[in-house]
């Protein structure tokens, strides 16, 4: 059990004792800013003085007269209310021994027995992922690797769009490079796809099966099953490389099968009215700021009709909670969406949307807009083959989704302080290294001897992970752990520099900063995973 933990349950049997009840989640247990001002605090005693008809203070007092008060060195009260809680440096050093003994499960939390199903990139497979499609991979992956961790059942979920014109135009573009290359007059189709992966799947097509395509009854058939088969393996081969691995690819095609989407209309009916040809969904009746036509009047389904289904389908496969992570354009599609499964009698809470901002791609303080190989945009294995996966990876975790992202290749490379992931890994290999030279020194764990202020600061660290943990999970924020990570690692620069770690002439405390050495590291290398990024030994 972490501090805040303890903390709360403290505070909740203090005011239970003076007659009055709280629930855990009422209580917020804040880190303290200043050493000073304390370790933790509360607004509790403010929160609840109306219940006890009492002013703030008077109502903190009461509960500090009846707290608790093992492993708290002491309790203040500040400015109108808030309660300030100094930790003892005793029940600090504990955590030495639980993170020596959990390793890579230390700030894991406990089963949630919550299934949440996250979707994200689903690029069309018509070609390369792009960076804006790696900045929703790196968060996407980044959102359930932190759930997982925090005690969620998590699925990765890919869902290919390979039902629209998009397909067909990817089958017509790779039959005329395919014609191109046995030496024929094939145009390109107007609205065909001009990448160099269509010229390399017309020619893996002409090794598979020669000249055979000119024959078939129905060429564009096989170009289009084909082509998207080798598109999505270039997907999965790019992802695969940039440290994700989906559980499943739903295919759009498979959702409108079986007559999915008119039965999905026959069970909307008493939500749909005709606008002349066009069915339109009344989704003014839930959350929506306009109707939507799922149905035009031409007789095709709008885009919305298919993921209407596709969405009900996922819930209808058990799970509790559904996370989309989409562009900044479907801004509109959350509410919309929200609305048809609240249809279906679903809360609207069963259904989040995180938007993704846009890229900017910086090198040597200018725009970069497209590929110097290609001309076309950036692609994602462009992206981290030049500055790493690492880098990559970190530097799309760090800013919050929904704020746009400049992306400086220049930094990402950088070899020095001001590169937060080489900040952060460097940490990790200098307590490698501190480690090694140390391997003589018996490790004490009992933490016994750890009192300097750095050694205390870089404890209460330690003792945050859990919470931080939970903290980015229910907020779907990795930001949160990348915080976590850079102030983690300077707590680790600032004790190596104030404290001597490898001293022969004084093995006891040696003893003692090695195994703060080694919870560090252990919990570094933790929360470094949360973002897909590695905890190097050398540097």
């Amino acid at each position: 059990m972490n501090i805040e933990q303890i903390l709360k349950d403290k505070i909740q049997k203090a005011i239970i004792d003076l007659g009055q009840s709280v629930s855990l989640e009422e209580i917020i247990i804040e880190h303290g800013r200043d050493a000073a001002h304390g370790d933790y605090a509360t607004n509790i005693a403010m929160k609840k003085s109306r219940l006890f008809g009492k002013s703030p203070r008077e109502v903190a007092q009461d509960i500090i007269n009846h707290l608790d008060m093992e492993s708290i060195e002491k309790v203040e009260i500040a400015g109108p209310g808030f309660i300030n809680f100094f930790i003892k440096n005793d029940s600090l050093q504990t955590i030495i021994s639980k993170i020596a003994e959990q390793g890579d499960n230390y700030g894991k939390g406990e089963s949630k027995n919550t299934k949440i199903n996250v979707e994200f990139v689903s690029a069309n497979p018509t070609g390369e992922l792009h960076v804006g499609h790696a900045r929703g991979a790196a968060i996407g992956d980044s959102i359930c690797r932190i759930l997982s961790f925090a005690g969620y059942q998590v699925t990765r979920e890919y869902y290919i769009n390979d039902a629209g014109n998009q397909i067909n135009h990817l089958a017509e573009s790779i039959q005329a490079r395919y014609q191109q290359q046995l030496g024929m007059d094939a145009p390109m189709p107007e609205d065909g796809y001009h990448g160099e992966d269509i010229k390399h799947i017309a020619k893996q097509i002409i090794k598979e099966i020669g000249d055979r395509a000119l024959t078939m009854d129905d060429p564009i058939s096989y170009f289009k099953q084909r082509g998207m088969a080798l598109e999505l393996d270039k997907i999965k081969e790019d992802l695969r490389d940039f440290g994700i691995v989906f559980d499943i690819f739903s295919s759009e095609l498979k959702v409108r099968s079986d007559g999915a989407i008119e039965k999905e209309i026959d069970f909307l009916k008493p939500h749909i009215y005709q606008d002349g040809d066009a069915l339109v969904l009344k989704t003014t009746d839930y959350l929506d700021d306009k109707d939507r036509v799922i149905k035009k009047s031409d007789g095709q389904y709008t885009y919305f009709m298919p993921d209407i289904v596709y969405h009900v389908d996922k819930l209808s496969r058990g799970y509790d909670l559904l996370i989309d992570v989409l562009g900044a354009d479907h801004h509109g599609y959350i509410n919309r969406m929200k609305s048809a499964l609240m249809m279906h009698g679903y809360s609207a809470n069963v259904l989040e949307i995180e938007l993704i901002q846009m890229v900017r791609i910086i090198k040597e303080g200018v725009e970069i807009k497209a590929s110097k190989r290609t001309g076309n945009a950036i692609t994602l294995r462009e992206l981290f083959e030049e500055v790493g996966v690492d880098s990559t990876r970190y530097l799309f975790a760090m800013r919050a989704s929904t704020g746009h992202l400049d992306f400086d290749m220049d930094l990402a490379v950088e070899q020095s302080a001001n590169n937060p992931v080489y900040y952060a890994q460097y940490a990790h290999a200098r307590l490698c290294s501190i480690l090694e030279q140390g391997k003589d020194i018996a490790i004490d764990l009992s933490g016994e001897k750890l009192e300097k202020k750095s050694e205390t600061a870089l404890l209460k660290q330690l003792f945050q992970f859990q919470s931080v943990v939970q903290d980015a999970a229910r907020e779907r924020a990795p930001y949160k752990i990348t915080n976590y990570i850079h102030d983690l690692a300077e707590g680790i620069h600032h004790f190596y520099t104030e404290c001597r770690v490898i001293d022969f002439e004084n093995p006891i405390v040696s003893g003692s900063r090695l195994a703060l050495c080694l919870a560090s590291k252990q919990v570094l290398k933790n929360a470094l995973k949360l973002v897909g990024v590695s905890a190097p030994q050398k540097m």
